[in-house]
């Protein structure tokens, strides 16, 4: 019994700190210093939730930018699920899916004969990426001018005008995020 209630009070007392305490300091901080991250980076379009900065969405139209492929079950871009595929570079199924989605790009855009961005057939270690490089990004630019009307000149301003730079000007590299870009080619006129 000597024992007992000193780890009880202890186990309590951790529970408190730990379980509680901590928590709450964590979400006070996060939602007085950064209020837009901690609520999930959510974007809202004429008052109605569209996505996230954060997660990516699956784009099938092709009169969009598409994103990186998700390998989240039981559907894409599946926060619940987020995760790779865990497919190696010697995998036939992963083989498979990399010569079908080049199929499926290559049949949205016949004309195009470049070689196919590699973020544009393989999943991110999360599936979950909202982002591409500029090169992906103009790599379609010319059929998502053509199925929308615009020129391509315009359709490639507005993926400058969305890409980001590298973070503090030297981590990471430069990317556009598609849903941005996309919700911005819904506005462009």
């Amino acid at each position: 019994m000597k024992l007992i209630r000193p780890a009880l009070v202890l186990f309590a007392a951790l529970t408190l700190v730990t379980g509680v305490a901590y928590p709450l300091a964590v979400t006070v901080v996060g939602q007085a210093l950064f209020p837009v991250q901690a609520d999930g980076s959510l974007i809202v379009r004429d008052g109605e939730l569209v996505g996230s900065r954060l997660i990516g969405q699956s784009f099938t139209d092709p009169r969009y930018f598409w994103g990186r492929p998700s390998a989240t079950g039981p559907m894409p871009y599946n926060g619940g699920a987020s995760g790779g595929s865990n497919l190696g570079p010697a995998n036939p199924a992963l083989k498979q899916a990399v010569e079908d989605r080049i199929a499926a790009l290559r049949a949205a855009d016949p004309a195009n004969a470049r070689p196919v961005p590699v973020e544009l057939v393989t999943a991110s270690g999360s599936g979950l990426d909202p982002h591409i490089s500029p090169a992906a990004a103009q790599w379609q630019a010319d059929r998502v001018a053509r199925l929308r009307g615009l020129s391509p000149a315009r359709v490639r301003a507005l993926i400058a005008a969305h890409t980001e730079g590298r973070q503090w000007g030297w981590l990471g590299e430069p990317r556009v995020n598609v849903l941005a870009l996309n919700l911005a080619l819904d506005a462009a006129r």
